[in-house]
């Protein structure tokens, strides 16, 4: 605070001495110490309310970098999400238009096609048996 050496120390006691004299001088260290301390709290207060001050504005400026952050992140996910949502439905349009084109199955015709080949198959064969032809055996294939 105060540049003050030990040899300016002593000479302010000595002066403080025959000035004030020693039946004051005890009493006036005393006060001069109190106020002394007063001041010291004073500063050290204001330098604490500083410092909070500063920690305060520092944390203000930390969470509006953040509440950016948030912010540019939350965008860029929705933009991606956005993105792929409309992908998702070119191709469902697609598979949908595909689907439309393409040629639809009766499999119950198939089914009774089959069914008749069987049965014409099978006739032939009883009809075989009756007349007595006996059908050449296929060998087996691999």
């Amino acid at each position: 605070m105060f540049d003050i050496g030990l040899s300016e120390m002593v000479v302010l006691a000595v002066v403080a001495l025959v000035v004030l004299g020693p039946e004051r001088l005890p009493k006036v260290a005393k006060q001069a110490g109190a106020w002394m301390g007063k001041l010291r709290r004073y500063v050290d207060d204001v330098k604490s309310d500083i410092n909070r001050q500063m920690e305060l504005s520092e944390l203000r400026d930390l969470k509006s970098q953040l509440t950016d952050a948030a912010k540019d992140i939350q965008s860029s996910v929705g933009s991606t999400v956005s993105d792929v949502q409309s992908s998702f439905d070119d191709v469902n349009k697609a598979l949908e238009g595909s689907a439309d084109t393409a040629p639809k199955t009766d499999w119950d015709k198939i089914y009774a096609t089959r069914r008749a080949r069987e049965r014409i198959k099978d006739r032939r064969i009883e009809r075989e048996k009756e007349l007595g032809i006996k059908r050449p055996k296929r060998p087996f294939h691999r």
